[in-house]
């Protein structure tokens, strides 16, 4: 008898947002330069999606926490699927993302507790996102992300 092994696969949820506003005349949106990566490795507010948590509610929290702005959920965009390996085993993820519209705030106005997640963030044009994003996933091209 042929016994038959499925090996487990860790998986992760995490949920992001695009949070957009118009900054003199022009549509853009919020973007973190993740700690330890290099400049111009822009990336989307995100995180894993606490216990309990619904994932718009992540996001928002992730958004406050990483860029330091307010915003108001609009929509959910989608969501992004891929494997990657970590201290040798393979996670499988998921990361919901949502539409925001900026509400109030300054960008980069991070509480101290999460400074350390983030070495800058900036306003992107809107229209460039999917040139500036470094992860293909969250440029919208269904790509692996981070």
């Amino acid at each position: 008898m042929a016994l038959c092994y499925k090996v487990g696969i860790r998986r992760e949820f995490s949920a992001g947002g695009v949070v957009v506003r118009n900054l003199r005349g022009r549509p853009v949106l919020a973007a973190i330069r993740p700690a330890g990566k290099p400049e111009g490795t822009w990336a989307l507010p995100k995180g894993l999606i606490g216990p309990g948590e619904r994932a718009e509610v992540t996001a928002l929290r992730e958004v406050r926490e990483e860029t330091g702005v307010e915003a108001t959920p609009v929509e959910k965009l989608g969501d992004v699927r891929y494997v990657y390996t970590w201290d040798g085993e393979r996670v499988f993820k998921v990361v919901s993302f949502f539409l925001f519209r900026y509400r109030a705030g300054r960008l980069g106005d991070i509480p101290p507790e999460h400074v350390h997640e983030v070495a800058e963030t900036r306003w992107l044009p809107l229209e460039e996102g999917p040139e500036l994003l470094a992860y293909k996933g969250e440029a919208g091209d269904g790509g692996e992300g981070a």
